[in-house]
């Protein structure tokens, strides 16, 4: 049987936080709602997951350690909803094991395609099956460690050192690449944001052009970031960017 999920304090947290993938590998409390595959990390709270449900957008951000659902799906490794180990659970595969999936299926044997399911609403959810299948997609992004950009090569093998002004106080270490995952997904929102604000109807166009105006400022904040980008259509580009680009 797992082990009772933390009320606050898990000692794991801040390696989930930083990279959701090992989610699946390092947390023993499932099957709970963290190690569900539609769960998004959004923050840390009382030392634990603080995200939001791709499906069950209603329950607003809960911790990670909230009771899973009928909807619960696994990620790679996690337990499954009976409490029993998930695919992956270990990360080392034995060579034989692999080779012996790695052989070619026997000539005898013919793929059968699926059939497909029609496009209709799921369940009690409001949402057809093409939106699931894009939840499901962006859960697996996320799961692959979302958007690959590039880190400029100097900085590779690199870490931020955050020194308190306390000399007692051990100073905060984080990879230069953690760090680069967590400004482009920063990045990768706002644009989410600017697509939702073009595509809104009831806002006019004088609200559009506003609200557009304070992400293009966040992106002005965020070009102190553009030296850990190494290709240049990765940075960020402020106001005055966009004026020179017109």
């Amino acid at each position: 049987m797992p082990n009772p999920a933390p009320q606050q304090d898990c000692p794991d947290h801040e390696d989930c936080f930083a990279n959701p993938t090992e989610i699946g590998h390092v947390c023993d409390y499932g099957p709970i709602c963290g190690t569900c595959i539609v769960y998004k990390v959004q923050d840390v709270a009382r030392g634990l997951l603080a995200g939001t449900c791709r499906l069950r957008t209603d329950r607003g951000l809960f911790p990670c350690t909230a009771p899973i659902c009928d909807s619960y799906m696994a990620r790679a490794g996690a337990l499954r909803a009976d409490g029993s180990p998930g695919e992956n659970r270990e990360r080392i595969i034995p060579l034989k094991s692999a080779r012996a999936r790695a052989q070619p299926a026997p000539a005898q044997s013919i793929a059968v395609a699926p059939a497909r399911t029609p496009n209709r609403a799921v369940g009690e959810l409001d949402m057809t099956t093409d939106e699931l299948k894009a939840l499901i997609r962006e859960a697996m992004d996320e799961e692959r460690g979302g958007a690959t950009v590039p880190l400029a090569g100097k900085w590779e093998g690199g870490s931020l050192v955050i020194k308190a002004g306390k000399p007692d106080l051990a100073p905060k270490e984080i990879p230069i690449d953690t760090l680069l995952r967590k400004v482009v997904m920063v990045r990768d929102r706002l644009r989410v944001l600017e697509q939702k604000i073009n595509a809104a109807p009831k806002f006019s166009d004088a609200e559009r052009v506003e609200l557009q105006s304070y992400i293009t400022k966040c992106y002005g904040s965020l070009t102190t970031f553009n030296v850990l980008f190494r290709d240049e259509s990765d940075k960020f580009v402020g106001e005055k960017g966009k004026e020179d680009g017109a």
